[in-house]
């Protein structure tokens, strides 16, 4: 792949400008980068733009954050694609810190409770329902993939340990690879030449984040394992990670609630940028155990955002090289509906297993199908449905404490 030079400082600005002001999900992402980099700067052309996000898409992790990471790649190496990495996740990583920071004082001021997010909590689960329709709708064209979707989604129901979650992408994957029969030819594959770096970088960190955690028992170390480990193997965006984070960190650790991670999914969903920024909400809250205060809420959710973010630019960085010639097999090209397939019943899993501890009330049902209506029927931003809902939530704590309290 040809590597081309731009100044450093004026694509950076450009990564910055994209974190703090790119709301509203991969769509408006993509809007903006299209904009930004292609028709106004000239980075990349049209045609280079959405091929190097179909790359991203068909390998694990954060689609964005690789598409941001890759188009560093292409105009500026490896230096400039990690520090675009560094800028595009931290506005993020932040705002997401500070509001778990934020979630565990408010909650230690009103002895535990979560009134203040009483209406986003719902509301999560509105998003969530609205986020799998869109995502089936665009991954699922097949009868063999819905069987599969509706298998997985059986399984998350009843199998709540993270570890089933691999050996199920697997299976799917192989699954459809069956059938690459189906899959049309493409011209005479000349070999692949792979470069093995950043794979075995990967792996690498992989492994020793792994022993480090198994026989130091740090919490960090395990957060960053925990975290590396679920971004080294979601496929189809931020919404498909839910999953994962639910039942590792809520089902299986219980390092937060269910109405913890419903009210920083919630809030996710307001804020600029990645939405894999979820992460470090949940290992800042996750450090609590470790008793360093805000200090440790830092370093939880510092580790949690390197953990999640670096496997995929590892990945993209290794498959960019030769993509071009793998894609070209049939197995591997069927092997991606499977894969999606499996995905979309994660997610049909998930919002149901969040909204199994909630109440089965009259407000909560009207919250979540409010919330889908708004999303689905008008074109209020998300970052508006959030901030309203958190509005209300504070104005309900308020009464409650004021004058039933």
């Amino acid at each position: 792949m040809t590597i081309r030079k731009v100044k450093y400082y004026l694509y950076l600005k450009d990564v910055i400008t994209l974190s703090v002001t790119a709301f509203g999900g991969p769509q408006a992402f993509l809007a903006m980068v299209l904009d930004i980099m292609v028709k106004k700067r000239r980075y990349i052309t049209e045609e280079e733009l959405w091929e190097l996000h179909a790359l991203c898409q068909v390998l694990p992790g954060p689609t964005s954050t690789q598409t941001i990471s890759a188009i560093g790649y292409r105009v500026g190496g490896p230096n400039l694609a990690y520090l675009s990495l560094l800028v595009w996740i931290l506005p993020a990583t932040i705002i997401m810190t500070a509001a778990a920071i934020l979630v565990d004082f408010l909650q230690t001021q009103t002895k535990g409770s979560l009134n203040f997010a009483k209406f986003i909590q719902p509301m999560a689960i509105g998003f969530i329902i609205y986020a799998a329709q869109k995502t089936i709708g665009k991954m699922v064209k097949t009868t063999e993939a819905m069987v599969l979707m509706l298998l997985s989604a059986f399984v998350a129901f009843f199998y709540n340990s993270p570890y089933i979650f691999p050996f199920m992408l697997v299976a799917g994957g192989i699954t459809t690879s069956l059938k690459f029969n189906k899959q049309p030819k493409i011209e005479e594959k000349s070999g692949i030449k792979i470069q093995w770096a950043n794979f075995l970088l990967w792996g690498g960190v992989l492994i020793m984040a792994a022993t480090l955690g198994h026989f130091t028992k740090i919490l960090p170390i395990r957060l960053f394992e925990n975290f590396y480990r679920n971004g080294s193997l979601i496929f189809g965006g931020g919404q498909v990670l839910v999953p994962y984070l639910y039942t590792e960190f809520v089902e299986f650790k219980a390092y937060l609630t269910s109405e913890e991670f419903l009210t920083g999914y919630a809030i996710s969903q307001g804020v600029p940028g990645p939405t894999f920024s979820i992460s470090s909400y949940i290992g800042a809250l996750s450090m609590r155990s470790a008793g360093l205060g805000t200090g440790g809420a830092i370093i939880g959710g510092l580790v949690s955002a390197a953990g999640i973010f670096l496997p995929g630019t590892f990945l993209i960085f290794f498959v960019i090289r030769f993509w071009d010639e793998l894609k070209k097999y049939r197995p591997v090209r069927a092997a991606l509906e499977g894969i999606n397939a499996v995905s979309c019943g994660m997610l049909i899993a998930a919002a149901y297993l969040l909204f199994e501890p909630m109440p089965a009330n009259f407000f909560n049902i009207a919250a979540i199908a409010f919330t889908y209506f708004l999303l689905q029927f008008t074109k209020i931003p998300s970052p508006l449905i959030i901030i309203g809902g958190i509005v209300v939530g504070l104005g309900y704590q308020l009464v409650i404490h004021n004058f039933l309290g």
